[in-house]
């Protein structure tokens, strides 16, 4: 068995390198503060982001997305613990250039201190 070590891989044409046709990272990623004056802690292909409304955030994408066909996963942090709660990434709400994150509580959208989103899928 072969091993390889490398600090860097980078593709010679731009955008996510490959192996075999496989992504090797995620294509954009968000820690981010959900309440008050939403804000980015950290990111990779998130140039901004949006309060859109109670709950719901819009990641604009730095370089987009290839087309719409990526998957997202969302997770968040409560500070308190609520019975039905849920988050996701809005498919109907999903373009080349943004997505929208969405956390809840039963059937009403409420505010996070720490939202996580992870998107998969090839950049343009």
């Amino acid at each position: 068995m072969s091993l390889i070590k490398a600090n860097n891989i980078t593709n010679v044409t731009g955008g996510i390198p490959t192996v075999k046709s496989q992504q090797l990272i995620p294509t954009a990623w968000v820690n981010f503060n959900g309440t008050g004056t939403v804000a980015i802690r950290d990111s990779e292909n998130i140039s901004s982001i949006t309060d859109v409304e109670t709950g719901k955030t819009r990641l604009n994408f730095t370089t987009t997305m290839a087309n719409t066909n990526y998957v997202g996963f969302i997770n968040f942090q409560r500070t308190i613990t609520w019975s039905q709660q849920g988050a996701e990434v809005r498919h109907s709400d999903k373009s080349t250039t943004s997505v929208d994150a969405l956390t809840r509580e039963g059937s009403n959208n409420v505010d996070e201190p720490e939202v996580h989103v992870v998107i998969l899928g090839g950049q343009a």
